[in-house]
This record gives structure tokens, C-alpha cells and sequence, in this order.
């Protein structure tokens, strides 16, 4: 199922209107008809939390990931979410996605500068 699907399908289980939706998620009525009709496909972070959270849905389903990603070939779960930390790291970006950026900036960062970055957190006491 298409992700416009899941939206709408979504929206109507839950017995809400476009306009209902597009105000819990602040943007326009007109936006979530063009969601909905798949004619935009790039979302913003804080949009698709908002969507997510307005429809009790993971915002991996939003962006069109399988909530539980499996290896079939041995059988063993490859699901971040099994991982406690990376399930609490994950759940901190969903509650506060303004650190997201850390996360995307850190992406280009070179290994030696990423740890320098974090010993000065750790010296700034932000360890843990």
C-alpha cells in the first residue's frame, strides 16, 4: 500500500476530517489533500512527527519504512527498535526533532573530528 493510502485510510479510521488533521498537524487542509493524493512526496521532519502523532502511527510508516525490518535468510531481527538504546535514541528524535540535525550533521563528520566532538561533550558534562 502506497503511503498516500496509509494516510488516508489512516484519517478515515480514525473518523477525522482534512481540516481536523491539517490542524493538529499545522499546515493546510489543501496540504493533506495533496498528501493524500501523493502529488508531495518530501515532508518536513517536524511535519512528519506531527502526522505520525495526529494519526498513532510510527513516522517510519510516514516515510514509507517497514516498522520491523527482518532478515528471512537466518531468520534473526535486524528491528533497531530491539536495540534499547538505539529504541531510546529514537524515541528522543521522534519527542525532539530539532536534534535531528545533530544526528544529519554528524553524518559528513569525519571519525577523529566526531570523537574530539565528543570528548568536549563529555568535558562539558553531557556525558550520559
Amino acid at each position: 500500500m502506497e503511503i498516500k493510502d496509509i494516510l488516508r485510510n489512516k484519517r478515515i479510521e480514525m473518523d477525522m476530517t482534512m481540516k481536523e488533521l491539517a490542524e493538529k498537524v499545522g499546515v493546510s487542509e489543501g496540504t493533506i489533500s495533496r498528501w493524500e493524493a501523493g502529488e508531495i512526496s518530501n515532508m518536513r521532519r517536524d511535519k512528519i512527527a506531527a502526522l505520525a502523532d495526529a494519526l498513532g502511527i510510527s513516522p517510519l510508516v510516514v516515510l514509507g519504512v517497514d516498522e520491523d525490518p527482518k532478515v528471512p535468510a537466518d531468520g534473526q531481527s535486524q528491528s533497531y527498535y530491539e536495540d534499547p538504546k538505539a529504541r531510546e535514541l529514537a524515541e528522543f528524535l521522534h519527542c525532539n526533532p530539532d536534534y535531528s540535525a545533530l544526528f544529519d550533521a554528524a553524518k559528513s563528520v569525519p571519525p577523529e573530528d566526531l570523537e574530539f566532538v565528543r570528548q568536549m561533550i563529555e568535558r562539558m558534562g553531557g556525558k550520559d
